[in-house]
């Protein structure tokens, strides 16, 4: 079994974990990120929630049950992780916008609307309101966008269809990439005479140069031009994925794709190597820590079985109401199932509480008493938890 040496080692590939290792990075550290596969950043709008409850997110974090984990965060240090989360996507020309104080509402793609903080630049123009009058542009063959539903809810909406020779999302989104099609698409836009004050897009306008294709189209055509997240797969999703990992990257990170982690190697109070596998080659993998953002059940990081829920890395204690029966309530679209609640729990310095390491950190969703859907705080709270638990396995390597 081959033996390489890291500062630290991190699990997971999301928002959180990328975030995390950043941070590591960027302090000099020898960081490895690894990762089973792709994470379920890659199916979000790409939007980031911070606490969609309320109008104003920041208090509405402030009012989150006391158990909730972004109570772990001071108000300042939130504001930091996602004011440098900003730059970060600006820098590798993904920019995103936004108010801390403020929410705002993303059309969605059956054409109800998304309550959210930061958004990608390319959703920036999305209707606040039903009375807008926009005009939708869908492409034949294209699943998982509903115009007709769009137009059912907006009274001021109209739409038209294109043929990009592709029908999937990843397909129309290669085919913008190129600078003949484009010019095309917009000869053909230029021809329909749309009156309506704003032009809505199924999120497909690029993978990597999506700000520029925007910004073309709205010069040509004068008028704002907005995306509207897909059904997943999403491409808002996977430019925020990439985003991070280019800037994980670029700080000198280094990433184990699809090297699931098969076991670890332990001395004492502490972790000394995660055991992976690359095409049935096990390699150890040492490291001084370990930060844990394998995500909940969607992500991998939990498994639910009669008995329990197990954390699948370190077999960590995981906090969940004990009886089975408890964790689903009767109305399937319930904001309220007990299992949203299942997770690590972890003190003031994301250390799992109850652990035997001393070494080992957590972040984002797989911590408990997240519930992310009822609350609204998938990857601001990735975001925050990530870079607060950085931030303590610096101090504790130091």
């Amino acid at each position: 079994m081959s033996v390489i040496e890291y500062d630290v080692i991190i699990i997971g590939a999301g928002a959180a974990g990328l975030t995390a290792g950043a941070v590591l990075a960027a302090h000099g550290l020898k960081v490895a990120l690894v990762t089973a596969g792709e994470p379920t950043a890659c199916l979000s709008t790409g939007c980031v929630d911070v606490c969609s409850r309320t109008a104003n997110p920041l208090a509405g974090v402030a009012g989150l049950p006391a158990e909730h984990p972004f109570h772990l965060i001071a108000e300042a240090a939130i504001r930091l992780a996602l004011t440098d989360f900003q730059q970060i996507m600006t820098d590798m020309d993904m920019p995103y916008e936004g108010d801390l104080e403020k929410n705002r509402l993303v059309l969605s793609a059956i054409g109800t609307f998304k309550t959210t903080c930061l958004v990608p630049a390319t959703m920036q123009a999305s209707p606040q309101n039903t009375d807008e009058k926009i005009h939708i542009i869908t492409f034949a063959g294209l699943k998982d966008f509903y115009p007709g539903y769009i137009i059912s809810r907006l009274p001021n909406a109209s739409f038209s269809t294109y043929d990009a020779g592709v029908s999937t999302t990843m397909g129309i989104a290669a085919n913008f990439e190129d600078d003949a099609f484009l010019e095309a698409f917009v000869l053909w836009l230029e021809k329909q005479n749309i009156r309506e004050d704003k032009i809505a897009f199924p999120a497909v306008l690029g993978l990597e140069s999506v700000a520029a294709i925007v910004k073309k189209i709205e010069s040509r055509l004068e008028r704002p031009v907005f995306e509207i997240p897909t059904i997943p797969p999403s491409m808002p999703g996977r430019r925020l994925f990439n985003g991070l990992k280019n800037h994980f990257r670029r700080r000198g990170g280094v990433i184990y794709w699809g090297w699931p982690v098969v076991g670890i190697e332990k001395s004492g109070a502490q972790i000394e190597a995660v055991r992976a596998e690359s095409k049935g080659r096990p390699v150890s993998l040492n490291a001084r820590a370990f930060i844990l953002a394998t995500g909940s059940f969607v992500g991998g990081g939990l498994t639910a079985k009669r008995d329990g829920i197990i954390e699948k890395v370190f077999n960590l204690p995981v906090s969940a109401p004990a009886n089975p029966d408890d964790w689903f309530d009767q109305d399937y679209f319930s904001m309220n199932h007990g299992i949203g609640r299942a997770g690590i729990a972890v003190d003031v310095s994301f250390r799992p509480v109850d652990c035997v390491w001393n070494n080992v950190f957590a972040c984002g969703a797989i911590l408990a008493h997240t519930e992310v859907l009822k609350y609204g705080c998938g990857h601001g709270l990735a975001i925050g938890t990530g870079q607060s638990a950085a931030r303590s396995c610096l101090e504790y390597l130091r």
